[in-house]
């Protein structure tokens, strides 16, 4: 850090990261699928009762799935949305789009990245390719501009999508906040150039020389991250490389139906374990 540094403390317990959440607000969660999402993170979401959430992410699953469960969403920007190819589609999130009871901007991964880059661009729309033959573009209203140096067709422009919160799950922070991640970032990255505000939950907490001796490796620098929490096995019940792979007979005794099974799992979690 710079000499003579002076940042406030931005550690957290996970219930106080989340306070910093207010209803209404729209999130673009961190990872993929069942993998480093910032689960724990959503768990807590539900108990403590948030409602009309936007969620932005392109390939979400578990995380939106519980939250459509509990009630807890009014919109959903998303492009692939699934529990992975051993559990299919995500059973609750179908239902409230089905029911209308969420409203849903439907994308590819590709134009969602696209109006998250505008947003961190600082820029108005983003150009994005592979729409062509789509209908999405005429559902969402989005426009096409010519191309002003004539060397090919009009593309399709993607207007900009600026989340109040990045919510990330990392595998390493420092007293800081900065931010690093062990194998793919997904989006992590773009999500936290484009959202208001970042907040971030790491499976352990290191020492600073870890990112002064390789900085390359910072996904997310300190000066952008305004909160962070530490919780091992926080993406549970996914996967957090190397740390531990997806744990199955949790996300199938998840996708069983009731409430009684809905609080069973939210119950399992290990920040249940942890002292607030």
């Amino acid at each position: 850090m710079p000499s003579g540094f002076a940042g406030k403390d931005k550690r957290r317990s996970l219930s106080a990261l989340v306070q910093l959440v207010p209803d209404g607000a729209s999130l673009a969660l961190g990872g993929s699928f069942l993998h480093r999402g910032p689960f724990s993170f959503v768990r807590e979401l539900i108990r403590q009762g948030r409602k009309d959430l936007e969620i932005i992410k392109q390939s979400p699953g578990y995380d939106i799935d519980l939250l459509c469960r509990a009630g807890a969403v009014r919109k959903v920007r998303a492009g692939i949305v699934a529990m992975e190819g051993n559990f299919g589609l995500a059973p609750s999130y179908r239902k409230a789009i089905e029911r209308r009871e969420v409203v849903l901007e439907e994308h590819a991964c590709a134009s969602l990245t696209a109006g998250l880059r505008a947003a961190a661009f600082g820029v108005p729309f983003q150009p994005c390719g592979g729409l062509h033959g789509s209908d999405i573009p005429q559902l969402n209203g989005w426009h096409r501009l010519p191309d002003p140096y004539g060397a090919g067709e009009p593309v399709w422009v993607i207007p900009a999508i600026q989340p109040d919160f990045a919510v990330l799950h990392a595998s390493e922070v420092d007293e800081w906040g900065n931010v690093r991640v062990a194998g793919t970032s997904h989006w992590d990255r773009i999500m936290s150039r484009a959202a208001k505000s970042v907040l971030v939950v790491a499976e352990k907490l290191v020492d600073s020389s870890v990112f002064t001796a390789q900085p390359e490796s910072t996904v997310v620098p300190y000066f952008m991250v305004e909160a962070f929490a530490v919780m091992p096995q926080g993406a549970w019940p996914g996967s957090c490389w190397p740390h531990y792979e997806i744990d199955y007979p949790a996300v199938e005794a998840y996708l069983r139906p009731g409430d009684e099974a809905l609080q069973a799992h939210l119950a399992q979690g290990p920040e249940t374990k942890v002292s607030a």
